[in-house]
């Protein structure tokens, strides 16, 4: 009967650990490595991490940094079985700290490359690609350009990049098909079908965004419905090439950009369930307040979770209503400013106030008087080019008055 393999494990660990204190970083750097692959082989993956970092630690004492990132490396690897991506991420970041200990300068190019593409592929996985983005690039100025412009990761990192931005699946199906040239591990190409999956779901999904009327003026709320057709998807998460147990798909966050002139009234309640293959509304109440020249509503970002660990954003197209101002509402009063007397002028004030909600214009004001009264000066016809909100503007003229002959 063999030995426990529980118990080798555990005393490879207690042997490393008093190895470590007695200072003899070598023999406690392989004896680390050799419980971590007792504990990967038991699947406790988190003791696995911590004996590879504490390797890992071991050969930075004694200056062997190629163990040192080898150890790192497989210490992001048990992150990566368990799916904790962010904190793998942190692990390849701070390997790259020390990648410019390493004595060859092909292994610093190559270990800049690899940790800092499999940093991106991890933030990918949490909608943070644009950051990990911005750190390859600083990574760029580390590493002799022709090598790394015709590097098979920075192409599979551009080709992923061109195939979001422009919608284009055949810079997608070039990174598919390049997966089995990139020295990765196991679970490193599991990371990698991860992004791929995450790729393939925003370019398949398809999305309407309908407005509930063709016109609407500043003062009635917009009616706004987002349909999502998931009818595409469900071959793509049956796919085996991506081996992907699917257990929830979730809108978790919807965020609706718009311009100045519009509020969100009402949104939909969230978290809201995916179920594939079917159609899903989200309805949205839009408030308009003022005219703009180019008015838009959207795009919208929905915020998906699937499993609860991957995280992307799906973004809709916009569109811009037909808006335009209410009837204008004036309001007309008309003021003697002096007491009318019999065959005696007297100037009368006619007063416009606006009391729409938008700018009135192309005002035309025509004045009709009774027979009693005769226009003396001015005209009885005003034209205002325009009147804003709450603006004033009084016409006004003098008039004598008559008896009536009955």
């Amino acid at each position: 009967m063999g030995k426990d393999p529980h118990l080798i494990a555990s005393n490879q660990l207690s042997k490393a650990e008093k190895l470590y204190k007695a200072r003899q970083y070598k023999k406690a750097g392989k004896t680390f490595g050799l419980a971590a692959h007792s504990y990967t082989q038991l699947e406790d993956f988190n003791v696995a991490k911590n004996c590879h970092i504490n390797a890992a630690n071991c050969f930075m004492e004694i200056e062997k940094y190629k163990e040192y990132m080898r150890h790192m490396r497989s210490a992001a690897g048990a992150l990566l079985i368990m799916e904790d991506y962010f904190n793998a991420h942190q692990l390849y970041r701070e390997a790259l700290e020390h990648a410019s200990r390493l004595r060859s300068s092909g292994d610093q190019q190559n270990i800049y490359l690899l940790f800092s593409t499999l940093s991106y592929l991890c933030l990918f996985t949490k909608s943070r690609q644009e950051e990990g983005l911005n750190f390859l690039k600083k990574i760029q100025k580390k590493i002799d350009s022709s090598y790394f412009k015709e590097h098979g990761l920075v192409q599979l990192v551009t080709n992923l990049t061109i195939a979001l931005r422009d919608h284009n699946r055949k810079f997608f199906e070039r990174a598919l098909n390049s997966i089995e040239h990139h020295d990765f591990t196991v679970y490193e190409k599991d990371l990698t079908k991860k992004v791929f999956l995450i790729v393939n779901t925003l370019l398949s999904l398809e999305s309407q965004v309908k407005l509930d009327k063709e016109q609407y003026t500043t003062n009635e709320m917009i009616g706004l419905n987002l349909q999502l057709n998931s009818e595409p998807l469900v071959k793509i998460f049956k796919d085996s090439f991506y081996n992907f147990d699917l257990t929830e798909f979730q809108i978790s966050k919807v965020s609706l950009h718009l311009t100045d002139n519009f509020t969100s009234s009402k949104k939909p309640e969230l978290p809201m369930i995916l179920n594939l293959g079917t159609l899903h509304d989200l309805d949205f109440v839009i408030k308009p307040h003022f005219q703009l020249e180019n008015p838009l509503i959207g795009p919208l970002d929905l915020t998906c979770e699937v499993n609860s660990n991957l995280v992307f954003v799906y973004t809709t197209s916009s569109i811009k209503p037909n808006l335009t101002s209410p009837p204008a509402l004036l309001d007309v009063s008309i003021k003697n400013l002096r007491p009318p007397l019999l065959d005696q002028t007297f100037p009368l004030e006619i007063l416009v106030e606006n009391k729409s909600e938008g700018d009135a214009s192309d005002i035309k004001i025509e004045v009709e008087f009774p027979d009693q009264l005769r226009l003396m000066r001015g005209t009885t016809v005003k034209q205002i080019y325009s009147l804003r909100i709450n603006e004033k503007m009084d016409c006004r003229g003098r008039f004598p008055i008559y008896h009536r002959i009955l």
